[in-house]
């Protein structure tokens, strides 16, 4: 086992959202992807445009709740809105339960998103999540995603894209490198969280994720937000 920074502990393509990690997720996260709260940020402004009285909002892959508790907390005046985040790590679930005490509009469900028997929602969220499904499970995903929106509701995807050709990937690879380098992390810490990530996290193209889409039925979707290689796609059922 080799530090990834952040006092966070992995070895070679075994990163985990298990264990200790919740206790120093929000941390890493904010320091390893940018704009970050700026996506939250947008998304809980969205958020005015498609919750109202009795809607239901889920979360997929919600961490710690931070950004569900935003959301929930932005539109707690909605009467009977529900907000639902689902993860299968206990110990994020249980971090996100005890942040949401002050809340009655909010439920964290420990679950696998591909196995989740949904309800019929107005705004599903998939906040840098998709990117950790198994590529030959991710349509499925997406399928489950578009068949359990309303008519009208948003589906907000953010995601880690590759560039749609070698250079460019080259290019924003050794951009992101020094944008982590700029947070203090170390270059070794640098190594071993991209060697950790192996055969875990797979980033698909900004076309891959489109395609992706346009196979489950979105017809109406652009893009939301963009920094090097992070990008959040809007889309409307």
């Amino acid at each position: 086992m080799t530090s990834v920074g952040d006092t966070i502990e992995s070895g070679n393509a075994r990163w985990s959202f298990g264990g200790s990690v919740c206790d120093i997720f929000d941390q890493h996260v904010r320091k390893s992807v940018p704009l970050y709260d700026l996506g939250h940020s947008l998304v809980c402004q969205l958020s005015d445009f498609f919750i109202y009285e009795n809607a239901v909002c889920y979360e997929l892959g919600c961490s710690t709740g931070e950004l569900l508790i935003q959301l929930a907390s932005r539109n707690a005046d909605k009467a009977g809105a529900r907000f639902i985040g689902i993860d299968k790590e206990a110990n994020m679930i249980q971090k996100a339960v005890d942040k949401s005490r002050d809340l009655t509009n909010i439920q964290f469900v420990c679950d696998d998103v591909l196995h989740h028997e949904y309800e019929k929602a107005d705004m599903i969220v998939a906040y840098y999540t998709i990117q950790f499904i198994r590529p030959a499970k991710r349509q499925t995903l997406f399928d489950t995603v578009y068949q359990a929106l309303n008519w009208g509701g948003a589906f907000l995807l953010f995601e880690k894209v590759r560039g749609p050709d070698a250079r460019f990937q080259d290019i924003i690879s050794t951009m992101y490198s020094d944008y982590k380098i700029e947070q203090g992390y170390s270059e070794a810490e640098i190594v071993n969280k991209t060697r950790s990530l192996k055969g875990v996290l797979e980033p698909f193209s900004t076309q891959g994720n489109l395609d992706l889409l346009s196979r489950a039925g979105f017809k109406d979707y652009m893009t939301l937000m963009k920094s090097m290689c992070f990008e959040g796609f809007f889309a409307i059922k």
